[in-house]
């Protein structure tokens, strides 16, 4: 499955294929025209609480990859946004942005690795 993952601050670039934000919650200072989205799949990131909990200290990354694999599996609000994201992915590239500063500990890195496991 063709899935990237890309800050939302980053400029849209016809590579990015579909574009869909895969936050809960819209990134400050994007206006809805510079995002350039296809989607907006709110549902599938992580519960308010597993990311308050997070607060992306790298020193927690772990357990919240378990947790929010977890919840990946097993929360049916999630399950209708991850078979939206495997259709779009089968048609071509698709792009997740996410929000966080880091590109080394955040959610957007764990779901891609899910949905690249779920084409296999």
């Amino acid at each position: 499955m063709p899935f990237l993952i890309k800050r939302i601050y980053e400029s849209a670039e016809p590579s990015d294929g579909k574009r869909l934000l895969v936050d809960r919650l819209w990134p400050r200072g994007v206006s809805k025209e510079r995002a350039a989205l296809d989607g907006w799949l709110k549902d599938i990131a992580p519960s308010p609480e597993l990311r308050i909990w997070f607060d992306h200290q790298e020193d927690r990354f772990v357990e919240f990859r378990q947790r929010y694999l977890m919840e990946l599996n097993h929360d049916e609000d999630k399950q209708v946004e991850i078979t939206r994201a495997l259709a779009l992915g089968k048609e071509g590239m698709v792009t997740l942005l996410y929000g966080a500063r880091s590109p080394e500990i955040n959610h957007a890195i764990v779901l891609k690795e899910f949905l690249d496991s779920q084409g296999t």
